[in-house]
């Protein structure tokens, strides 16, 4: 975990692993007050927050993706300052589940599946949703929900960040690894339960949602429309088509939640200072800079992006690559590909190893959508990897000096960088990073690319003082200071990185040394 965050969050391990080894009459928060902003500071909740990402990112069930993660934070960041607490800080991020779902946990931490965005028709529904959630910690239902688990001595949401912890000890089978899946899986859900949302609750979240989804200047009748495919899945359940969606069984759908979602979409409408919702102009600063307008990408209301998203998450999400070519290659059997599916084909080809066919998609794609960033991106990514080095390094150098500091761009060349293995690539790569250096301390996927680009380039300090740091963000602190104390016995370490590795070591140790007074190790160090 960060530096800043790691030393508070012994207590949320303690508690979650007291809750798992007692009895339920003797599992109990720390009496601290109550919810009127004592029962847990805004720093104690986003720790927690922290806490439950970093396992998550631990088990891999995080879907962290550049140009995802860019279109979501933009999404919620749009939403949450159009809320009715601007000044929350809000975390979102994208989970590779295919089920449907969304959630939200203390700290402003919300979490959305793959499955919901490759379930919704349009981006609007899935600003719905997540309007939706973050009313629900605008409005404290959160934190509420945790007071009354100490009430009621049931902190399932603590118990469940300790299962997390736990289930290091399984061993890696596919049983075990199983019961791992399950446990995160519930989470989102116990989670909403241990909320234990009321009828009032929901319908707060609703009516807050869509006022935010009209100040964002999203259709307001995006949250009847999403609910309504909800309830269809529901009943066609009933006959075994579908699974029922794990959303539904945190945010239970009838038809007069319905009615009542159309009928505050059509009050906003008539209201003083309603908005009608049209299509997105080319002069809009909300859009990204070269975007396009038209073609089957934009959504009335949208950033533009959606349609790209949901095929490059469906892409991400299959349990294979060439998975995913199947899945594409079933929908052209059923008529054309729109222009998006055709993107989320060569994206599936280049993760197959087929870079060939994905440059001959995305560059046919490109003459008709000149300018969008994603689909020269890929490009760019295709033709380094089937050997056409040079026409990718000037895309790559085009698109860098059109969006200079982009975190897409720059990780996405770093990492087709490195991949060519050579001294000077992974100095180019440095390079390419550096730029981003000091934002991005905090940032897994970044540390991760900068170590592998200093390994290469010949700095094996660096790259394993960027490993360390990788670890640490993941929430594995123990190891991270394993790797730290390995990497200053080595002879070539100098004074200036000697002092930095040591300063590391002194900052993680209280935290590790604290989690063993409790009983917690690292299992993977255990079975070394």
């Amino acid at each position: 975990m960060p530096l800043r965050r790691i030393l508070p969050l012994t207590a949320a391990v303690t508690f979650a692993l007291a809750s798992l080894g007692a009895p339920a009459q003797e599992s109990s928060l720390p009496d601290i007050g109550s919810s009127a902003g004592q029962l847990l500071t805004p720093h104690q909740q986003e720790q927690y927050g922290a806490m439950m990402l970093a396992q998550l990112r631990h088990y891999d069930y995080l879907l962290e993706d550049p140009l995802v993660d860019g279109w979501l934070d933009s999404l919620g960041a749009r939403l949450a300052a159009n809320s009715d607490l601007p000044r929350q800080p809000f975390t979102f991020f994208m989970m590779g589940d295919r089920q449907i779902n969304a959630f939200a946990t203390l700290g402003g931490y919300i979490g959305v599946n793959a499955g919901l965005v490759l379930a919704a028709e349009r981006e609007d529904e899935v600003a719905a949703v997540m309007s939706h959630e973050i009313a629900h910690v605008t409005q404290e239902h959160v934190l509420r929900g945790v007071e009354r688990a100490q009430r009621d001595q049931v902190p399932i949401l603590l118990a469940m960040l300790g299962a997390v912890v736990l289930a290091q000890s399984a061993g890696g089978n596919s049983s075990d690894d199983a019961a791992q899946a399950a446990i995160v899986s519930a989470m989102g859900l116990a989670q909403q339960r241990q909320i234990n949302y009321t009828r009032s609750n929901e319908h707060e979240a609703d009516r807050l949602g869509i006022q935010t989804l009209a100040r964002s200047h999203y259709d307001t009748d995006a949250m009847a429309d999403f609910f309504g495919t909800m309830l269809t899945r529901s009943r066609a359940n009933a006959a075994g088509a579908y699974d029922t969606p794990d959303y539904l069984m945190t945010h239970p759908v009838t038809t007069t939640r319905i009615s009542e979602a159309k009928s505050r979409a059509e009050q906003l409408a008539r209201s003083p200072g309603g908005f009608s919702v049209g299509p997105r102009t080319s002069d809009n600063p909300l859009l990204p800079g070269g975007l396009v307008i038209g073609g089957d990408a934009l959504q009335s209301g949208g950033t533009g992006q959606f349609e790209l998203a949901r095929e490059r998450l469906r892409v991400l999400s299959a349990d294979t690559p060439p998975a995913a070519v199947r899945e594409y290659q079933q929908m052209a059997a059923t008529g054309p590909l729109t222009e998006a599916q055709q993107y989320g084909l060569a994206i599936a080809q280049l993760r197959a190893n087929e870079p060939g066919a994905a440059v001959a998609g995305l560059t046919r794609l490109l003459a008709r959508r000149p300018g969008d960033l994603w689909v020269a991106l890929g490009l760019a990514e295709a033709e380094s990897r089937s050997g056409d080095r040079k026409a990718a390094d000037a895309r790559f150098a085009e698109l860098l000096q059109r969006a200079p500091g982009n975190r897409a761009i720059v990780l996405t060349y770093a990492r087709v960088l490195s991949e060519r293995n050579t001294v000077d690539a992974g100095k180019r790569a440095q390079a390419v990073l550096r730029p981003l250096m000091a934002r991005s301390a905090e940032d897994p996927e970044f540390q991760r690319t900068f170590a592998r680009a200093s390994e290469i380039a010949g700095e094996p300090i660096r790259a394993g003082e960027a490993y360390a740091e990788a670890t640490l963000l993941s929430g594995r602190a123990e190891q991270a200071l394993v790797q730290l104390n390995t990497l200053k016995k080595r002879p070539e370490v100098d004074y200036y990185a000697r002092q930095r590795i040591e300063a590391r070591i002194a900052q993680i140790t209280p935290m590790v040394l604290e989690l063993h007074r409790q009983g917690i190790h690292d299992k993977v160090l255990d079975r070394r």
